[in-house]
């Protein structure tokens, strides 16, 4: 009798073991989404690089190695598939600093090198290849800071200046001036994410005096409000967000298809997708690469990639295109 109830024992938690084996599976499997590897970087794999996009290439400046800092320019033109240098940018080597595109240049500043923060600024003309130096951000020198356009405005804010900084500043191409944009509601921080959607920009993440931040935020481009969303931060049973584990910093973002992407960040895979119309966010699959933080993520004609980044002291050179409504395979 004992050793049947030893048996019966030993059947029942083989069956719990694969019962809960079935059921992670089954959650693997309910993530919808694929990721499809391209064409590596043809630089020296780094991390805490500037990025933006004009027409059909990405553009990536700058960044760290994990043993210099870097003043180079790339870019990668999705359709065919491959990586060209440009010319160098012609500021300090520096790492994590900002850009955005307006107009067709793009334009990078803010940063660290090293030794210090800055704010010098330069533009970036793809038809001549040339950068050129512009006024000085008008904000504090800094690092960790986002950049985005929106509605043909372009902004830097947020990000570290000894101090945690929740400020941003417009700057006009046009007269060369940076004017501050008054108005947001929201914490400070550094190693945020911000997507665009329509004329709408969403900051999201990021860290404060070693305290993830969970609060969401909309800056409307036309009328340049910023308006506060729900918290991305997880719920209790049967609320909203009881599957949230959003919260992180250093992570990267891309739109498709008028929605939004988080992925990676604190040396994390996973990935997030946002509906603007619900406020409402879904995971999905994650990451078939190595976690990083300080990764490219771009959008780019409507396709979403992630490249490059750092776990610890490995640096990358990979770059990642995601298919969101494919069924996930491995190795393609």
């Amino acid at each position: 009798m004992i050793k049947l109830k030893k048996v019966l024992t030993l059947v029942t938690i083989l069956i719990g073991l694969f019962m809960t084996s079935c059921s992670n599976s089954d959650n693997t499997e309910d993530l919808v989404g694929n990721w499809i590897k391209k064409s590596s970087f043809d630089g020296p794999a780094r991390s805490s690089s500037a990025s933006f996009v004009i027409g059909n290439d990405v553009y990536v400046a700058t960044g760290y190695t994990g043993d210099v800092y870097l003043n180079d320019l790339w870019s990668y033109t999705s359709d065919g598939d491959f990586w060209e240098q440009k010319a160098d940018f012609i500021g300090v080597k520096r790492s994590s600093a900002s850009a955005f595109e307006i107009n067709g240049k793009g334009y990078v500043g803010l940063g660290y090198d090293g030794s210090n923060r800055l704010k010098d600024f330069y533009e970036y003309n793809p038809s001549t290849n040339t950068w050129t130096q512009k006024a000085d951000f008008a904000g504090s020198a800094r690092y960790g800071a986002v950049g985005f356009q929106v509605a043909n405005k372009a902004f830097f804010g947020t990000g570290y200046d000894g101090n945690y900084l929740k400020d941003f500043y417009q700057y006009n191409p046009t007269t060369d001036v940076w004017t501050l944009s008054p108005g947001f509601g929201g914490n400070k921080r550094k190693n945020a994410t911000v997507f665009i959607i329509n004329d709408n920009a969403y900051l999201v993440t990021g860290i404060s005096n070693n305290v993830m931040q969970y609060d969401f935020w909309l800056f409307n481009g036309t009328n340049e409000s910023w308006t506060k969303l729900r918290d991305i931060d997880r719920g209790d049973s049967g609320e909203y967000n009881e599957d949230y584990q959003i919260i992180r910093a250093n992570a990267s973002s891309f739109v498709m298809n008028g929605l939004g992407y988080v992925a990676c960040g604190d040396n994390s895979t996973t990935v997030w997708q946002y509906t603007p119309t619900t406020d409402l966010w879904k995971e999905k699959t994650s990451l078939e690469a190595s976690g990083r933080i300080d990764a490219v993520g771009v959008s780019l004609n409507n396709r979403g990639f992630i490249m490059l980044g750092r776990s610890g002291t490995s640096y990358f050179d990979d770059s990642w295109e995601f298919k969101p409504n494919d069924e996930q395979v491995d190795n393609d």
